[in-house]
């Protein structure tokens, strides 16, 4: 499946054969094989879908518990031009998780209506 950019997203996002990738709370349209629909006890890789901050805020600091060392997650977002009522932004989303100690370290168009923003540990947290 061609992403957004014309670059499929697995390969856009970091998704490799053997990585354990959780989708959560994720659009209908999109469609990712081989993911998991439930909370993995550890996971690679994982893709949250926000409109709101209240939701963020209570879902975010689950995951990092849950990522492996040099694990990801790519924070997902409404982009203004999508129309989606949202109180998210890429400002709140990156203040939100410097404040939890991961960091950001790429931002992709997901697709028409979604950003994400990707953040790992620190390197001194692996």
């Amino acid at each position: 499946m061609a992403g957004y950019s014309g670059t499929p997203l697995p390969q856009k996002i970091g998704i490799k054969d053997g990585l354990v990738v959780f989708l959560d709370n994720a659009p209908a349209a999109l469609e990712l094989v081989g993911t998991h629909a439930r909370l993995p006890k550890q996971f690679d890789v994982a893709l949250t879908f926000h409109t709101a901050r209240a939701t963020l805020t209570r879902r975010l600091p689950v995951l990092h518990a849950r990522m492996s060392t040099a694990g990801m997650v790519w924070v997902c977002w409404p982009k203004k031009a999508s129309k989606v009522h949202t109180d998210l932004d890429e400002s709140f989303v990156r203040e939100y998780g410097l404040s939890l100690g991961i960091v950001d370290v790429k931002v992709a168009a997901i697709d028409e209506v979604w950003s994400g923003l990707k953040f790992v540990r620190r390197l001194r947290d692996r």
